[in-house]
């Protein structure tokens, strides 16, 4: 256990990142996930390229206006050149800390749990050192046939309140992402009930814990149908269902929710957002932790292209500013972003 008391930065870190409509980069894809990426514009997935992809962002000229912290791969915090682009921007660097997900033995249906707090104290003071200031950790729950398990429900909490308070002890704000996954055919209504349960025992989890709720951020799905539902889709109806959900749960000592796009297209994830706001004032920030729906464009103007690195920083802002403005509310559209769905199935990092 750490002997220093770090509440007050923690508190100051948790309101920096939500402030003035800002949002987060999400950038901590694993080497298997990023090769996915770099597949999809038939870039080889090496060292170099990786490098010259991520540097590419980091170093796009005005970033620090719409993204506040930006989140890493252990082997990306590593890297002293991309860490110095974003904080000579002041962006704040953050950490992705749990080991992914494995079936629970004796599951009845394959109940995901994501693995990584043996150790993760130690990893925590190491990250702290390295520059780091906020981390997250992915748990996620699935829709099966109208329910989820108890089982579940319980082992998300319990994890990511225990990954929570082992953040916060070593001076880490950690971003508690309960995700329920857009598989499946679930109505709205489902994914309202659902999200509620998840979202209520987590926070009860967390007072379990002593964690500090002005030290953290939570970040989770919007209220969206399942993936293969036939209803009509209604923006409004989902923006909505997801502050209902928000303002039933969510404590006002918290500072903040930075959504997850959920294999959203990048227009989609933003219109929600900006109609998510739309229905403020909220007493929290209301903003955007998205890797998917910011990048999508960027990637595909870049092409690996050295001579189209201008063109992929271009596409990024234009994320980046429609995204914050959706956070403040304000967004009007024509931000050029692609318009097809980012869903995959079981989605991993």
């Amino acid at each position: 256990m750490s002997t220093t008391d770090y509440s007050e930065e923690l508190k100051a870190t948790a309101s920096k990142l939500v402030a003035n409509g800002k949002g987060i980069l999400a950038a901590d894809e694993s080497t298997g996930t990023i090769g996915k990426r770099l597949s999809s514009i038939k870039v080889e997935n090496n060292l170099e390229n990786r490098v010259i992809y991520r540097k590419s962002l980091f170093e796009t000229v005005g970033l620090n206006q719409y993204i506040s912290g930006t989140f890493f791969y252990n082997k990306t915090s590593r890297n002293a050149v991309l860490t110095k682009l974003l904080k000579d921007q002041s962006i704040i660097l953050g950490i992705k800390v749990d080991k992914g997900t494995k079936v629970m033995p004796f599951s009845a249906d394959k109940v995901l749990s994501t693995h990584g707090l043996d150790g993760l104290d130690e990893r925590c003071q190491e990250y702290y050192n390295l520059g780091c200031r906020f981390a997250k950790w992915r748990a996620v729950c699935k829709i099966v046939n109208g329910n989820i398990s108890c089982q579940s429900v319980k082992e998300t909490a319990y994890t990511l309140a225990r990954y929570a308070a082992i953040c916060q002890d070593n001076g880490l704000v950690p971003i508690v992402e309960p995700e329920l996954l857009m598989d499946g055919n679930h109505n709205l209504e489902a994914c309202k009930r659902w999200t509620s349960i998840i979202l209520s025992e987590t926070f009860s989890a967390l007072k379990l814990q002593n964690v500090i709720f002005e030290g953290m951020l939570m970040k989770f799905n919007m209220v969206l149908q399942g993936n293969g539902c036939k209803d009509k889709k209604s923006i409004k109806k989902n923006a909505q269902a997801t502050v209902d959900v928000i303002r039933e749960q969510l404590p006002t000592a918290c500072p903040g929710v930075v959504f997850l796009s959920g294999g959203q297209s990048e227009e989609a994830a933003t219109v929600h957002l900006n109609e998510i706001n739309k229905l403020g004032p909220h007493p929290w920030a209301l903003s955007f932790s998205f890797g998917r729906a910011l990048q999508q464009s960027a990637l595909k103007a870049w092409m690996g292209k050295s001579e189209n690195i201008t063109k992929l920083q271009d596409a990024l802002m234009a994320r980046a500013k429609a995204n914050s403005e959706a956070a403040l509310g304000k967004y009007k559209g024509g931000a050029a972003g692609s318009t097809d769905s980012l869903f995959e199935e079981g989605y991993v990092y």
